[in-house]
């Protein structure tokens, strides 16, 4: 029997996604790429922020770390504004950042360590990891509006990634 979405029972899986795109259940990574390819099919984002794995029959909540996607390879096409940067995940999905997929980069309050990601699917978010991180930053470029503010250009959008000096 297919469970409402809005019934008010709640179950909790033992799965979580580690801040490195790992995914666990019960502790143990699933070893098998595939599987955790299909259980992202089912992963939504409620607008609690608590991720859900649905199916037409079954819900539970899991846990996630950071969010549940790992920016790992950067594609780069053309230059200046027409530029596109396209992302791969760590699940092989394929987004090229812009209007639909735009890129933020969020400061650690203690450290101004930075934070960067690009949405993928929905308002799922997959961090961009350092070695890309560093791709996009030699790419960086001043903006036009203030010239400390660096960052790079993406189907005609600019997506600020840092500060010069």
């Amino acid at each position: 029997m297919m469970k409402n979405p809005d019934d008010p029972l709640i179950e909790h899986y033992d799965i979580k996604i580690l801040k490195n795109g790992t995914w666990l259940y019960n502790g143990t990574p699933i070893n098998r790429h595939n599987l955790v390819k299909l259980f992202a099919t089912v992963l939504q984002k409620d607008a609690e922020g608590r991720y859900w794995l649905i199916t037409p029959y079954e819900r539970g909540v899991i846990g996630v770390e950071d969010v549940p996607f790992t920016a790992i390879e950067l594609r780069v096409e053309s230059a200046g504004r027409g530029q596109k940067l396209s992302f791969r995940t760590n699940l092989d999905d394929w987004v090229e950042a812009g209007p639909s997929h735009p890129i933020r980069v969020a400061h650690d309050a203690a450290t101004g360590e930075p934070s960067p990601y690009v949405m993928v699917r929905g308002q799922m978010e997959a961090r961009i990891s350092r070695a890309v991180y560093y791709e996009l930053a030699a790419l960086a470029v001043p903006d036009d509006a203030d010239a400390a503010t660096l960052g790079v250009w993406s189907r005609n959008e600019f997506y600020a990634i840092g500060r010069a000096g």
